[in-house]
C-alpha cells in the first residue's frame, strides 16, 4: 500500500561508538509514536549487547523494543503495507542489499531512519553505511569525546587487554566499552601484525 503520492526519505545517523547514534534514533522513533505514525524497528541480530536482540538500546540506558534480522531482504519481508516509520539500528553489520530496500520503502512514502557506525576500527567505511549516507536526503554525523585527549572523537578504538588491537583483526567484532574507546584522529592507534619474526628471509630461501 502506498501512502498516496508523497514520497518518503531516508535519515541516516551516523559516527563513532559511543556518540549518542541509537540515542537519537529512539530519540526520532518516540517522537512519530508520539506523533501517532506507525512505526516499526529493526536491529542487526549481531547486537546482543545491554537488552539483548529484542531491544534498541543506547549506551545510557535507554530502550525500545526491536525486531532482529541477518539479512537486508526480511526488512522488505516484514515491514508491513501500512507503516509509515521504519526505523534500521546497527545498519553496518547488514549487507550493501539494505541500500536497495530503504531506497525502495522511502519511493513508497515511508520515513526511514538508519544509524550505525560509519568506520570500523581501522578507520575505514564499514558495510552499506557510505553508500546510504550518499543516497539520504538528511544525514547527521555524531561525534564523542576522545578518552585519551578530551578532542571529538572520530574514530573506534579496538582493544585487547588493553592494548590497540591490530590491523589484521575481523572487522565485525561486537563489544562496549571493554572492548572500544572513541579517540580522535591523533590518538587513534592500528598497529600492523609485526612479520618479521616469522617470515624466511630471502637468502635464507635460497640456500644462500
Amino acid at each position: 500500500m502506498y501512502h498516496g503520492a508523497q514520497y518518503g526519505w531516508i535519515e541516516v545517523v551516523s559516527g563513532v561508538m559511543f556518540s549518542g547514534k541509537s540515542e537519537e534514533l529512539l530519540r526520532r522513533v518516540r517522537r512519530s509514536l508520539i506523533a501517532r505514525k506507525k512505526v516499526q524497528v529493526f536491529k542487526s541480530h549481531l547486537d546482543d549487547r545491554y537488552g539483548g536482540v529484542f531491544q534498541v538500546s543506547s549506551h545510557d540506558g535507554q530502550r525500545l523494543d526491536a525486531v532482529p534480522i541477518s539479512k537486508s531482504v526480511q526488512v522488505a519481508e516484514l515491514v508491513r503495507p501500512e507503516t509509515e516509520v521504519v526505523a534500521i539500528d546497527e545498519a553496518q553489520f547488514l549487507d550493501d542489499g539494505i541500500v536497495d530496500v530503504v531506497n525502495a520503502l522511502a519511493d513508497r512514502g515511508v520515513r526511514v531512519i538508519v544509524a550505525g557506525t560509519d568506520m570500523d576500527f581501522r578507520g575505514q567505511p564499514f558495510g552499506p553505511i557510505p553508500q546510504l549516507l550518499a543516497i539520504a536526503e538528511k544525514v547527521d554525523k555524531l561525534h564523542a569525546i576522545c578518552v585519551v585527549c578530551g578532542d571529538l572523537a572520530t574514530r573506534n578504538q579496538r582493544l585487547i587487554d588493553g592494548k590497540p588491537a591490530p590491523a589484521e583483526g575481523p572487522t565485525i567484532q561486537v563489544g562496549g566499552s571493554e572492548s572500544y574507546e572513541a579517540r580522535c584522529r591523533r590518538c587513534h592507534e592500528v598497529p600492523a601484525v609485526d612479520r618479521s619474526q616469522t617470515e624466511i628471509p630471502i637468502g635464507a630461501a635460497e640456500g644462500h
